[in-house]
Parts: C-alpha cells; structure tokens; sequence
C-alpha cells in the first residue's frame, strides 16, 4: 500500500519543530503530553516521542492541540516554505 512520507522519510512535516519549541519552552515530553490531556486530549509521552521522531502521521487535530498546548501558532509549526517532498 502506498503511504505519503516527507522526503527524509518521515510521516510528518511538523515533529522536529515540535520538539524544538518543546525545549526551547523547558517542557519534558511528559509535561507536554500532561498539559495535552489539559486540553481534552488523551496522550502519554510515547506519543509525544513518536511525532518528533516522524514515526507517527500528525492530524489536524493533533496539530491544533500541540499549538495550543504549545501557545504558538499553526503558523509556528508548519509552513509550506518548508515543505520539500
């Protein structure tokens, strides 16, 4: 079955920008994923380490919630500038 990757291979566009505002804002994987289920979303740091990794496909929803967790904008996160598929 055909999947869609990003050129490196990964499932997502937007896991190494996570992880990079997740440290420059002090969180653990765990505190990310903690002030996730804040927000309504059921998550452990698993999940957390899977999107960084570009292990795991990223929703919309998914996406929305990282920013909010994350206080930035989508914007932030994902650009199409960036994107090189």
């Amino acid at each position: 079955m055909f999947k869609i990757k990003a050129a490196d291979g990964t499932n997502n566009l937007c896991g190494q920008t996570v992880a990079r505002l997740r440290k420059e804002r002090r969180l653990s994987q765990r505190k990310l994923a903690a002030k996730m289920q804040l927000l309504g979303f059921d998550v452990d740091h698993y999940f957390i380490r899977r999107v960084e990794n570009g292990e795991r496909f990223v929703t919309d929803i998914d996406l929305v919630i990282f920013c909010k967790a994350l206080e930035v904008p989508i914007s932030a996160v994902l650009s199409a500038e960036d994107v090189e598929l």
